[in-house]
């Protein structure tokens, strides 16, 4: 508690407003949440990165997956799914081993930039079994480090129907914050001032799905992309010269 108290008003309504904006994000385009919300939030209160953000996303990921479920292709789950969680393994052993802050902040500006890059090469990658692993592996150690793990998914989906892509993305995510939660928490590295700090940042969340569902049947991500680019690469730069200044 010492810690959300030492935040002020101030820190903890930014915190907030990041939660708002990346949900928003994640429900309309597949991705975002940890983009905007992991960068912006290691700004103020890099001690709950990532774990605070995970247990959001756990339930950002899941309400955002329920409104497309006819959308989900079954087939390509299990290999997406096997290659997150052998990801979220690696990544933990890492983080328990990881304990400058200040290098999580850089980790996380790191893994943001090379999502942007991701998002915009325009490379078409075949949907198959060992892509679909690969990219969960990799998926799976960014979003475990630093709650940014949708960029090699979203890289396999992008030129996918808008729905089919956010479904997919979505389902993904879903299954990787719960992995990665395991993963941290079988390493120790989950504790009671994490919970406690995304119990009160949930209602933000929640608040962003239910206002963002109309926009949702009408706002194709082709559109919102390059805003949430944008605003993704300017709180990593802002986090990164933060660390560096």
């Amino acid at each position: 508690m010492d810690e959300m108290l030492a935040l002020g008003w101030g820190g903890y309504l930014f915190a907030a407003g990041a939660v708002f904006a990346g949900t928003m994000l994640q429900r309309l385009a597949g991705q975002g949440f940890g983009m905007i919300a992991a960068p912006l939030i290691a700004l103020v209160a890099p001690q709950f990165v990532p774990a605070s953000l995970l247990l959001i996303g756990a339930v950002v990921g899941f309400g955002s997956t329920a409104v497309d479920r006819a959308a989900i292709a079954k087939s390509e789950l299990v290999p997406g799914f096997a290659g997150r969680a052998l990801g979220a393994v690696a990544a933990a052993v890492i983080a328990a081993n990881l304990a400058d802050v200040g290098m999580l902040s850089v980790l996380v500006a790191g893994m943001v930039y090379l999502g942007i890059v991701l998002s915009v090469v325009g490379v078409r990658v075949a949907i198959n079994p060992v892509s679909l692993s690969l990219a969960g592996v990799v998926a799976g150690i960014m979003g475990t480090l630093t709650a940014v793990g949708a960029p090699p998914m979203a890289l396999l989906y992008q030129h996918e129907e808008a729905r089919r892509s956010a479904a997919m993305q979505n389902t993904f995510f879903a299954w990787g914050m719960i992995v990665s939660i395991a993963a941290l928490s079988v390493a120790g590295l989950i504790g009671l001032r994490h919970l406690v700090f995304s119990a009160s940042l949930l209602p933000f969340a929640l608040l962003a799905l239910w206002l963002v569902q109309p926009l949702a049947r009408h706002v194709a991500k082709e559109r919102i992309r390059p805003y949430a680019l944008a605003l993704a690469g300017l709180a990593a730069t802002v986090l990164l010269a933060k660390q560096i200044f």
